[in-house]
């Protein structure tokens, strides 16, 4: 499997369930205490779009 295709095998189970994300900025978070909450929740957020980019219908390829 070249890059590209691990890239989105990835992106697509992490688009099923976005959860994931918000649990692992949790970890971090945690073991952080908090310190770099702004950047870890900032980091999640653009994964998280990442992760759903091709759940929009309209979106040109």
């Amino acid at each position: 499997m070249d890059f590209k295709g691990l890239i989105n095998k990835g992106k697509d189970a992490l688009s099923k369930n976005t959860k994931v994300i918000d649990q692992g900025a949790d970890a971090v978070n945690k073991a952080t205490k908090g310190k770099y909450a702004g950047h870890i929740r900032k980091g999640a957020d653009a994964a998280k779009k990442f992760a759903q980019d091709d759940k929009k219908p309209d979106q040109p390829k």
